[in-house]
């Protein structure tokens, strides 16, 4: 099972999430840890392919939305944690997409660390 690393402030956003929606994104996490796909699970578009999920639940009219990614054979990054107010559409807001950028790039030199330590 690959573990779960978490980058910036992801799980403390998570944390602020309602408890049934934290036990849906942890279900979504174990299932990518395990090398399965929840089916609430997306590819979030623009980061070419299927390596960097999205899982959607709805609670209270707010769509909350966890990025993560399975890019790298070793682990699974948990990315961002946001909640989207608006149903005015289901676009990712232009400032999400750039914080899941950032920490998509930021997880990228985490991963090639671990591995540089581990072929020592």
């Amino acid at each position: 099972m690959r573990p779960v690393h978490w980058v910036g402030t992801a799980r403390k956003d998570l944390k602020e999430f309602p408890a049934e929606v934290q036990h849906m994104v942890g279900y979504a996490l174990y299932l990518a840890q395990t090398g399965g796909k929840h089916p609430a699970a997306k590819v979030l578009k623009g980061f070419g392919g299927a390596g960097v999920l999205e899982v959607v639940e709805h609670f209270d009219g707010n769509a909350c939305r966890t990025v993560y990614t399975v890019r790298f054979a070793e682990a699974v990054y948990v990315l961002h944690a946001f909640q989207k107010k608006s149903r005015r559409g289901i676009k990712t807001p232009a400032g999400d997409l750039e914080v899941v950028r950032s920490r998509l790039a930021r997880a990228r030199e985490a991963h090639l660390a671990l591995v540089a330590t581990r072929e020592e």
